[in-house]
């Protein structure tokens, strides 16, 4: 419960173990020498979790993190593993009494004695442990509908919730403009994450404009959009049920009006650089993707650094370890930098180049290009050029960590919402 003794607007999204955090926070209230520490699933690290839970305490309780140890994989001993990745967090009241007669408050606190744990077994110390579990200030990233940057705005592909039936692979396209050549104008290129990163052809009946005569001149597509009604007409979810009345169209409408930048919302965390590029507006982007209209090679350069990547792996939801890339928490908050005319135009050519050096490959997808493994030495190259022009725009000494890099980020956060 808020001060008022309403419940917090967030507090159905946010896992369990967070009230065991809140009822040892109101137990160091009652005795501030109480310290704890909980092995915790790492959610409440990442993504939208981390302001619903940590700010409430840190507001209401005033506490700090003594100690913390980064994502780990906790193994199932049972026949059937079930794999959780959890983190262990320390923490206690800022007000917490010396163990030791006549040791001052801020040795009390533990400000000098911080540690952070790494999956490797190393441990770093550090000056102060934010809810992120980086060294840096303690903030929380709030979900914001609009960058917090001059830089344009990114949406999230449309859901179809149409059963599969208005999706086609290619060998059912190919089947359909046989029976019905009509209906060629009314099939679009159709894309995932998945489909983007894998190279993976598939298309939709995209009918927002398709006169009913067409339509019924096809008894397939009738019959599709006839499923496409029941599949709705059954859900469970009253939103879906009142979109069994426009079964042709998919539940969102969401038509790019321009060639875009696509940013797929899953993708894999072995990769140092999540696989973005262009795609032609003829392309339909699902729920599964999230896409920035008229984007620069500039904006390109700039988000597919190892600066945005950095920011990213910190500050993004997980699916497992998977990143969850979103618009509201990982673009709209993310700092960009006030680069000089000069720095934009290195950092569009040291884009352009990346994207040159894909060419050179086009029998090879994304996944193939971005295997830690397999990747080619010039594209290779041609992202550490990108790496070295970003990190110059922010100011950034080439030779810095990406946890020092995303501290700095977050002292920019912190100025530009002053």
């Amino acid at each position: 419960m808020d001060e008022k003794g309403k419940p917090y607007k967030t507090a159905g999204k946010i896992d369990y173990v967070a009230a065991w955090y809140w009822k040892a926070a109101e137990l160091m209230q009652i005795n501030p020498v109480i310290r704890a520490a909980l092995v915790s699933t790492n959610s409440i690290t990442q993504g939208e979790q981390v302001a619903a839970i940590w700010k409430p305490l840190f507001d209401r309780f005033n506490i700090n993190i003594d100690f913390a140890y980064r994502t780990f994989r906790w193994d199932s001993e049972a026949d059937i593993k079930a794999h959780v990745h959890c983190v262990i967090i320390g923490f206690s009241s800022s007000v917490s009494l010396a163990l030791d007669a006549g040791k001052s408050l801020s040795a009390a606190s533990g400000v000098s004695s911080k540690r952070i744990y790494l999956s490797n077994g190393q441990s770093v110390s550090a000056s102060n442990i934010n809810p992120y579990l980086i060294d840096a200030p303690a903030i929380w990233l709030e979900s914001r509908t609009k960058p917090l940057c001059n830089v344009p705005q990114m949406s999230s592909g449309g859901k179809p919730v149409e059963g599969g039936f208005l999706i086609l692979s290619p060998e059912e396209k190919e089947e359909l403009l046989n029976k019905c050549p009509q209906i060629e104008p009314y099939i679009r290129p159709f894309t995932s994450g998945d489909d983007f990163i894998n190279n993976k052809k598939r298309y939709c009946l995209w009918l927002v404009d398709c006169p009913p005569n067409i339509m019924r001149s096809s008894a397939e597509v009738m019959s599709r959009i006839a499923s496409v009604r029941e599949f709705r007409a059954a859900s469970v979810k009253e939103a879906t049920q009142r979109c069994a009345d426009t079964p042709a169209l998919f539940m969102e409408i969401k038509e790019p009006k321009s060639n875009y930048l696509l940013i797929p919302a899953t993708s894999s965390e072995k990769r140092k650089y999540i696989p973005i590029g262009y795609v032609d507006k003829s392309v339909i982007p699902n729920n599964a993707v999230q896409f920035v209209p008229d984007a620069s090679l500039y904006h390109l350069g700039i988000l597919t650094s190892n600066v945005h990547n950095a920011w990213m792996r910190v500050v993004c939801g997980r699916l497992e370890m998977r990143y969850r890339y979103s618009a509201n928490i990982v673009y709209n908050n993310f700092p960009w930098p006030n680069s000089t005319e000069e720095q934009k135009a290195k950092i569009e050519q040291t884009a352009q180049t990346i994207l040159d050096a894909r060419a050179k490959y086009p029998d090879s997808s994304l996944a193939d290009l971005y295997d830690e493994n397999a990747m080619p030495i010039e594209l290779l190259n041609a992202h550490r050029e990108n790496d070295r022009a970003v990190m110059a725009a922010y100011g950034f000494p080439i030779k810095m960590t990406e946890p020092e890099c995303v501290a700095k980020l977050f002292e920019m956060y912190q100025e530009l919402t002053k």
